[in-house]
């Protein structure tokens, strides 16, 4: 085995190609391998029923960072993201509707049709998220203080700590109550009308199998408002070209940059010497040299899989058992023949450009949790819509459209010892029924799918449980402990292994910002090697 590279990342989703251009740019050999014949993990555009192509997995754009942005010139290279005219669209079990988004006048006209304590709450609330949205965003381009690296970890934890301190006495006690209460106690708080709760309630169960009841699930409400799009905070949109479009693009400033990408090269172990990585064998037998070894795939993966027995730290391995993971996400895409005529709003109009979400109210969203919980899905499962080829017309035939179904609340190992292969079509058919509902001749306008029960999610992209956080993103599994205390700062157990996916800070959804810290601190303990061996 000859060492070739001076680095090797497992997994060429966005944070492993993000990772590859920092490392490159520094002038490290860097090598990615990568398990599909497509680069992107799940960020990927591909054809799924013949003429119909979309981003299969991940599907909206909001939390990339816009420092990778720019230090990869993504817009150089066609990185093109158009805005939501609204948020979302919530039809009403009665009928109605409320939209959300469009700017705070106009949203403050829809609550007030709702509430008018509501509406004129609206400003203070928006306030007080963007105040914790902006520690936040300040946090999470920086590594979290490593606890167990002595006078290191005090001085980081004080640096970052000081962003929290500069927040009034008011703003402090809502970070409290967002890390540590329900989104429905927390939306209590703020809210009357059933309606507006849900709105902003439904992005405390996304990728969360959770209800809106379960203490910290404010928390994964706030994580979805941090964002921007096109320099507009809080805002989401549709990447012209589908989400791999941008892997595409990353994929390409990294060859350009001196990365070399293999497809269809999976890793089978990570490779152990002396208590140090010392490369990788791929599933072929080829065995890879490198001092670095870099995972882009989840902490779960990684550990419960890739490492021979005895080849980790005991008290490290029996915690890692304990890792949660499993977001009780189901996926669909959808060719449609034609645009869905919700019964709210029937014609076409500015909702089939933005997210429609079926889940009304909070009480509708916890009994879909119950119902996961007692028999694997729920009868009425919650479901968010997006048609990007209404903005897109490269993804499907003329007059024609795709749609991703973006479902919440489906058990990632089903109950009474069933499989997700033997039920995934009843579980399709429950969630196109449940369109329907809102939507009558929906199920008419159907010509294909793709399914991906949380089985099918692990199986295609390497998503332990299905889970699309790479882990749960719980008060226990955040910052310096995700994915756990001690190696919070993308290191993990043994020297010269380290860890860029979402399963470390600040958590999922395509960010860059893991890849992008992990590259800081590989290089920062290459600066440190040479100093001290020259």
């Amino acid at each position: 085995m000859t060492k070739q590279y001076d680095a090797l990342i497992i997994g060429g989703g966005h944070n492993g190609l993000v990772c590859a251009f920092y490392l490159a740019r520094a002038g490290l050999k860097v090598r990615i391998l990568e398990r599909r014949d497509i680069v992107g993990g799940a960020a990927v555009t591909e054809e799924f029923h013949p003429g119909f192509r979309n981003s299969v997995a991940s599907y909206t754009v909001s939390l990339l960072q816009p420092q990778v942005i720019n230090d990869m010139r993504l817009a150089d290279h066609g990185y093109r993201v158009i805005e939501r005219p609204i948020s979302n669209l919530l039809p009403q079990e009665d009928g109605g509707y409320l939209k959300l988004g469009g700017g705070l006048e106009r949203t403050q006209a829809e609550f007030r049709r709702f509430s008018t304590r509501d509406a004129e709450r609206l400003p203070a609330y928006y306030e007080a998220l963007e105040n914790v949205a902006e520690v936040l965003r300040g946090l999470a381009l920086q590594s979290p203080p490593n606890v167990g690296d002595g006078l290191r970890t005090l001085i980081d934890g004080a640096r970052q700590g000081r962003q929290l301190a500069r927040l009034s006495i008011e703003q402090q006690r809502d970070v409290l109550d967002l890390f540590t209460k329900s989104a429905r106690t927390f939306l209590d708080g703020w809210f009357e009308s059933e309606a507006v709760k849900a709105a902003f309630g439904f992005d405390a169960v996304v990728g969360n199998y959770a209800s809106p009841d379960t203490p910290g699930s404010a928390y994964v409400l706030l994580h979805h408002v941090f964002g921007e799009v096109n320099g507009k905070k809080g805002a989401w949109g549709h990447s012209v070209g589908g989400m791999g479009n941008i892997t595409q693009i990353m994929a390409k400033v990294c060859v350009a940059a001196g990365v070399e990408i293999s497809l269809e090269s999976p890793v089978d172990k990570v490779l152990v010497d002396g208590g140090k990585v010392a490369g990788v064998r791929l599933v072929s037998g080829e065995e890879i040299a490198a001092p670095r070894v870099i995972a882009n795939v989840g902490p779960k993966l990684l550990y419960d899989r890739m490492f021979a027995d005895g080849d980790l730290p005991a008290d490290f391995a029996r915690r890692m058992q304990s890792f949660k993971a499993g977001s009780g996400t189901f996926r669909m895409n959808v060719a449609l023949s034609e645009l869905p005529r919700f019964t709210c709003l029937p014609e076409p109009g500015e909702h089939h450009q933005s997210g429609i979400i079926i889940a009304p109210t909070l009480d509708y969203m916890d009994r879909a949790f119950t119902d996961a919980k007692l028999h694997g899905w729920s009868k009425a499962p919650i479901v968010e819509m997006l048609i990007p080829s209404t903005v897109d017309d490269s993804l499907a035939p003329p007059g024609m459209h795709v749609a991703s179904l973006f479902c919440q609340q489906f058990a990632p190992q089903l109950p009474d010892g069933r499989n997700w292969d033997d039920h995934e079509q009843a579980a399709a058919d429950t969630i196109i029924d449940t369109v329907e509902r809102y939507a009558p001749g929906f199920r008419q306008s159907v010509l294909g799918t793709m399914i991906l029960s949380p089985l099918g999610l692990e199986r295609k992209f390497g998503l332990m449980g299905g889970d699309i956080m790479h882990g749960n993103m719980s008060l226990d599994q955040l910052w310096a402990a995700r994915p756990v205390l001690g190696h919070g700062s993308y290191r993990g157990p043994l020297k010269g292994l380290y860890m860029c996916g979402a399963g470390t800070h600040p958590g999922g959804g395509v960010t860059g910002a893991p890849g992008h810290n992990a590259a800081h601190e590989v290089l920062a303990d290459r600066r440190w090697y040479n100093r001290l061996w020259g």
